[in-house]
């Protein structure tokens, strides 16, 4: 690795992960549209396409055509809102979460490749850190109330 600050490290990475090919990185999107919708509803969140946009760092437009093409692969699905009748509301399908897990046990067995070799401890403390990290950068980009 060259010598670079621990930041520029950290874009490595990201960089590096992000780079995928055409089908990857297809597939890609429907997960990260699909974490989108989970992390929404588990925070109690109404899942619309411009809570999505927001949760995924996407403008609405973007985040509708992510919608649509999960949408259309079976993974989510849109209906009224049962808070407005005249806003929508994105939820998993059972298609969906199936592909949630699957990405998940990916992501796990990736994870058990890159620290293979490490102690517990060595992963455990890298896992906490970057759980820290998450915490922080959702807590500087919260929106301010006032």
């Amino acid at each position: 690795m060259s010598a670079q600050g621990p930041g520029q490290a950290l874009f490595a990475f990201v960089r590096h992960w992000s780079r995928r090919t055409a089908a990857v990185a297809d597939q890609g999107r429907l997960v990260l549209v699909g974490e989108a919708v989970h992390s929404l509803a588990e925070h109690g969140t109404e899942t619309t396409v411009n809570a999505i946009a927001v949760e995924i760092g996407l403008d609405q437009s973007g985040a509708s055509r992510l919608v649509k093409a999960a949408i259309e692969a079976g993974y989510l699905s849109m209906e009224a809102s049962r808070n407005d009748g005249r806003r929508r509301e994105v939820s998993l399908t059972a298609a969906g979460r199936s592909m949630l897990d699957q990405a998940h046990r990916w992501q796990e067995q990736v994870f058990d490749q890159l620290t293979a070799g490490w102690s517990e401890k060595r992963r455990s403390e890298f896992q906490a850190a970057m759980g820290d990290l998450i915490d922080r950068s959702h807590r500087m980009h919260a929106p301010r109330g006032g």
